[in-house]
């Protein structure tokens, strides 16, 4: 595609202080301003279609409205289906152009995390998209969708489910495609498009479609779309993603819930005992204090060293945004710390608190643990160290629900752990020529230099585009660093959204 640049040179080119941004772009732009009524009746009826994937009617809905956006873009679908019967298909499309020397296929899902309604802010139902003046935590409004003619403001924020994570990647990529086409512009690839309905569960079938459809699958580098922008508010390209795998801690006590004060001090408390082995696993500077969980890490080249090194600093305006007086790490930046693995504690329950609150010594208390993982960990060897930890505290550990008379009366501590099926990390050497030329589309979008990171801090399970299909992967995220994607209240800045509309437009000029 290109000539290729050494990467400190390509590094170099974008520390420059003004980027002029190209013809292309500004047509784009003036696109969108005559289509934004259109594009965003488009995307608000795709956010209101539920899309948890345990909700198998609605996400084929979803899968369906996708393939219908892709026929009204002249495309045919298709829906790639898993070797497991019942699995969410991927839906799948594809643009031969005549003259095209490579092949680019285009990725996000359509699959959302569960959610809790009651969580949601008053007024917000997160299938039904709203628009705010700007992000709640500033004092947000809700208002109308403007009328046909009625102007948006950028800053605005459209909150429901998936409106970040990843509805918003979907609806980029096939709106920068139509505006390829109505601005009878051709693309300079051959373009194909895939949207997942399983990544929020784990993409525990992906590779099963992969594997089934490799040929189709055909291609010379994967994009992907998700994530968010850098917190600076630059545009980002990522040459990886860290991967994950989830575990339930749970630990017992006595068989029924026991007055606490006829047995304290005398019946052990599962939650004291639980926060205990979970303090025991990290030290206060959030350093993972379990035996071998940093061993297999591998290290960093030093072209990722090298851009590591040129990330803008974000941690004083994060930590003063966030609240929060003193970040873990002893001192490391964020973007260094997001090169190792963690372990993270993502719930605790043990009876009840605030008005349900009781005088009790609960029976257990149960944990839920979140491992990111970086290159060279494997997710069961990672699983197995938290094991052998627990172990190694005096816990009894098992897989059962149920604990036997003769396990309690024989083991004083006694834990279950669940493990779920994780993945590993995955990432793209920065000095590919093909990966440069990313670099250099994006950047043309751009007036500020953009950021180039050797991983993303969330998970993808892209290692399985390297494993079954032999392609690398390049992730150009889009959304708004404060969406709240995977919680309550999740949404996206509309300027982002603007801004994306660009970036993939230039990415299917390579």
């Amino acid at each position: 595609m290109t000539r290729q640049l050494p990467l400190l040179a390509l590094l170099l080119l974008l520390t420059g202080v003004a980027h002029a941004q190209n013809d292309l772009t500004l047509k784009t732009r003036a696109y969108r301003q005559q289509h934004e009524h259109q594009l965003l009746d488009e995307f608000q009826g795709l956010l209101a279609i539920p899309n948890v994937v345990y909700d198998t009617v609605n996400i084929r809905r979803t899968g369906a409205y996708i393939a219908d956006m892709l026929r009204k873009r002249g495309i045919e679908p298709k829906l790639l289906d898993a070797k497991t019967p019942g699995v969410p298909p991927a839906v799948y499309g594809e643009v031969r152009v005549p003259g095209a020397k490579q092949t680019v296929i285009f990725y996000a899902h359509y699959d959302g995390q569960p959610v809790n309604p009651n969580q949601w802010a008053d007024g917000l139902k997160p299938f039904e998209p709203s628009l705010y003046t700007q992000a709640l935590d500033a004092g947000g409004q809700p208002i109308p969708f403007p009328k046909a003619g009625e102007p948006f403001d950028p800053n605005w924020r459209i909150y429901g489910r998936s409106t970040s994570d990843d509805k918003a990647g979907v609806f980029a990529i096939l709106s920068a495609y139509d505006a390829l086409r109505q601005m009878n512009v051709k693309p300079t690839v051959n373009l194909k498009f895939f949207f997942e309905g399983e990544e929020e569960a784990g993409s525990v079938h992906l590779g099963e479609i992969l594997d089934k459809h490799k040929a189709l699958l055909s291609s010379d580098l994967w994009i992907i779309c998700d994530g968010p922008v850098h917190q600076t508010g630059r545009k980002q390209v990522l040459f990886g993603v860290r991967g994950d795998v989830n575990m339930e801690l749970k630990v017992f006590a006595s068989k029924r819930p026991l007055h606490s004060g006829h047995y304290g001090n005398w019946a052990p408390n599962p939650a004291l005992m639980l926060a205990r082995l979970l303090t025991s696993m990290k030290d206060e500077d959030g350093n993972v204090l379990i035996k071998g969980f940093y061993d297999d890490v591998t290290p960093l080249s030093e072209s990722e060293k090298q851009a590591l090194a040129r990330i803008p600093p974000v941690d004083e305006q994060l930590r003063q945004e966030l609240g929060f007086g003193q970040a873990e790490g002893g001192g490391k930046s964020l973007a260094e710390l997001l090169m190792r693995p963690s372990l993270n504690i993502n719930g605790f329950a043990s009876a009840n608190v605030g008005k349900l609150a009781t005088n009790i010594i609960p029976t257990s208390a149960t944990a839920a643990l979140d491992l990111r993982l970086v290159l060279g960990n494997d997710p069961q060897r990672q699983v197995q160290t938290v094991i052998d930890h627990v172990k190694a505290q005096g816990y009894y550990v098992t897989q059962n629900e149920s604990i036997t008379d003769e396990e309690r009366a024989k083991y004083p501590r006694i834990a279950r752990i669940i493990a779920k099926s994780g993945y590993r990390a995955q990432r793209t050497p920065l000095d590919l020529p093909i990966a440069q030329t990313v670099v250099k589309a994006v950047q043309s979008t751009a007036k500020e230099p953009i950021v180039v990171q050797p991983s993303l801090g969330g998970s993808l399970p892209l290692y399985l585009f390297d494993q079954i299909l032999h392609t690398p992967t390049i992730t150009v995220p889009i959304a708004n660093h404060d969406n709240n994607q995977h919680a309550e209240n999740e949404n996206l800045r509309l300027q982002n959204l603007w801004d994306a509309l660009e970036t993939y437009v230039a990415l299917m000029r390579l």
